[in-house]
């Protein structure tokens, strides 16, 4: 799955849209990533906050 996340001048998720998934599995990575904190983007001496792509893979046990 990739989705696309935005953060704040703190890391912290703001926002997530799906880019490309299974619908059934969408929920659960959107709820995933909104749970991480990254660290802030620093830009001349300053926090950023920052739109990237996040790939969440999932993987089933046997």
């Amino acid at each position: 799955m990739i989705l696309e996340a935005a953060t704040d001048i703190f890391g912290r998720v703001q926002s997530v849209r799906v880019l490309r998934s299974e619908p059934f599995l969408e929920e659960a990575a959107i709820e995933a990533v909104k749970q991480w904190v990254y660290e802030p983007m620093i830009i001349n001496g300053r926090p950023r906050s920052v739109i990237f792509s996040v790939t969440v893979v999932f993987k089933l046990q046997k």
